[in-house]
């Protein structure tokens, strides 16, 4: 619920705190008081656009902010978790700052969030009914979503709407794979050539510097043969092989380190360079053994390097980069099976349509119910809120397949009950629906739905006994959430369990705005203005007292919180 509200330099008010109660808070106050501006002020605060006019003059930012408890609002505090804002405190503080070059800032507990998320918030935390607000009621959406909130089936009109969203999906993919099937066709036969003609040589590619290699060998072959019987022949001839002349050397050194010892680290240099020799002789040995000129190898090779440029060439390919492309291609030709098993789409578009059909005959069946229940109880309030012995009825009207199920809702009424039922905008006049829409809300009252319900004049146009009951109606909506009502009419501010009374102030060549909480003897005197005008007499205060006696309301404290 509401705890308070801050405004700061908007519009005419330059400071403003105000306190709220739980129950029924009434504001009244003369025309032109300020009424509306704290309306206009906390629509900012929950989302409303904003535009840098409703900054005071003088000013250089318009601020609001609202508290709100939340102890006993589970969901919101899971969403606030949901968002990374902070959902631990007992108190969630939404903030709006408005500039005057235009830009626009939302917070919510101190963290910056964007107008969507704060609009979001807003819609669980208030529900604010405007002068004109009850003209929504003239929209199907409208009706039917009060409908479901009404017959506790959110959830299945949710679940309805998402099954509708995933059939809606499978037929497009299954219309999509019939209409494509002939470019998916040409598609997958040019795959599966590119696919076939580059498989024979796959290995071929992938060892493709191997490949190179060994084609340069055979193509060289009679020259390494040529070049290693040489090396050989230096390496290891009796008289003039590089190891025998070694050799001689040795012999030479090893005289000479017997006559002088500081020649031992020579003879272990040459000695490494004889074993080295030695291994290379060896190793020369292996290759000349392994080297046979095969000119049918090579003459393979050759074709087939050939056949794996060409392929290359084709796709403007390095060859090594060829089999990354012809997984590509696998790949593709996967996704081809996927999209053109027909008879598969076919059974997905058959399960999701009986997916859809299970969720809004679950739907269908909680709005039958609660449409005989909903027209019983706003027909009962509409006797009390002097609509006569009109009737008020829920129609629902089978309709192909939509998004929000398999019928059409709409809210009929009459005037008298040998009328015939008719549209809200062809049968109420403006004030009638604006009393039709009370008895709708006090329907309601009895299901989940925000916390706090603001209402704008929905007085306007009816007085005397008519005014009384929509107090009533006002206090006992107040019983399960926290309502608040702007009035001109006495009879229904009669009714507050709280009493605000907005006044204007002029002097210094400024507006001051002034909010009163009232106790019971100035609720006396307000309630006499709003009889009887500025000259209050002893009779309208009698009166007064008398409105406030009957409805056993009446408040003890007092506070003033004054604006400038």
């Amino acid at each position: 619920m509401l705890r308070h509200l801050s405004i700061r330099d908007f519009i005419l008010v330059e400071s403003l705190e105000i306190e709220f109660q739980s129950g029924l808070t009434v504001l009244t106050g003369e025309t032109g008081a300020g009424k509306s501006i704290l309306l206009d002020a906390l629509s900012m605060v929950l989302g409303d656009r904003a535009e840098s006019g409703i900054i005071r003059q003088g000013a250089r930012k318009a601020e609001i902010s609202a508290e709100f408890d939340v102890t006993r609002l589970p969901q919101t505090r899971l969403w606030l978790e949901e968002n990374g804002l902070d959902s631990n405190a007992e108190f969630c503080i939404l903030r709006r700052l408005v500039e005057i070059e235009g830009r626009s800032r939302a917070f919510i507990n101190g963290s910056s969030v964007t107008l969507a998320q704060l609009r979001e918030l807003g819609e669980q935390l208030v529900d604010i009914h405007g002068q004109h607000a009850h003209h929504a009621l003239l929209k199907q959406s409208v009706q039917r979503e009060l409908l479901d909130e009404y017959s506790g089936g959110r959830v299945e009109a949710s679940e309805t709407l998402h099954a509708w969203q995933a059939w809606q999906s499978a037929n497009r993919h299954l219309l999509a794979a019939n209409e494509q099937a002939g470019a998916r066709l040409l598609e997958r036969e040019g795959l599966e050539s590119a696919r076939a003609e580059a498989e024979h040589f796959l290995e071929d590619m992938r060892h493709w510097e191997e490949f190179q290699a060994e084609h340069q060998r055979q193509t060289h072959m009679s020259g390494l043969i040529e070049s290693s019987a040489k090396m050989l022949v230096a390496l290891e001839d009796e008289e003039t092989g590089v190891l025998r002349q070694l050799g001689l050397l040795r012999n030479l050194l090893q005289d000479m380190l017997e006559k002088d010892a500081s020649l031992s680290n020579e003879m272990t240099l040459l000695d490494s360079a004889i074993s080295n020799l030695d291994e290379l002789m060896h190793q020369f040995g292996r290759y000349a053994d392994r080297l046979n000129l095969d000119p049918e190898r090579l003459a393979d090779l050759d074709r087939r390097m050939t056949e794996v440029m060409r392929i290359s060439r084709k796709h403007r390919l390095a060859p090594a980069d060829m089999p990354e492309r012809y997984a590509s291609w696998q790949a593709r030709l996967a996704e081809l099976d996927a999209q053109q098993d027909l008879e598969f789409l076919e059974q997905e578009q058959k399960r999701a349509k009986s997916a859809y059909e299970e969720n809004a005959r679950r739907l269908t069946a909680k709005r039958e119910k609660a449409a005989l229940s909903l027209s019983r109880a706003v027909t009962e309030t509409m006797a009390e809120l002097a609509l006569g012995d009109g009737k008020f009825a829920v129609r629902l009207t089978p309709c192909s397949p939509q998004s929000h199920g398999m019928e059409d809702v709409d809210f009929l009424v009459t005037s008298h009950a040998s009328l015939p039922l008719g549209p809200l905008d062809k049968i109420a006049s403006g004030g009638e629906l604006s009393r039709i829409s009370l008895s709708i809300q006090a329907a309601l009252s009895g299901v989940a739905g925000v916390p706090t319900m603001i209402f704008d004049e929905v007085d306007v146009g009816i007085g005397g006994g008519v005014a009384e009951a929509v107090g009533r109606r006002l206090a006992q909506l107040a019983s399960s959430r926290q309502v608040m009502v702007i009035t001109h009419l006495p009879q229904v501010a009669a009714w507050g369990s709280n009493h605000l009374r907005v006044s204007k102030l002029t002097g210094q060549d400024r507006v001051i705005s002034q909010v009163e909480q009232l106790d019971r003897e100035d609720r006396v005197f307000e309630i006499a203005r709003m009889l009887g005008g500025r000259e209050i007499t002893e009779t309208t205060l009698k009166h007064a007292r008398e409105m406030l006696a009957s409805t056993g309301t009446g408040k003890s404290g007092r506070s003033r919180t004054r604006s400038g």
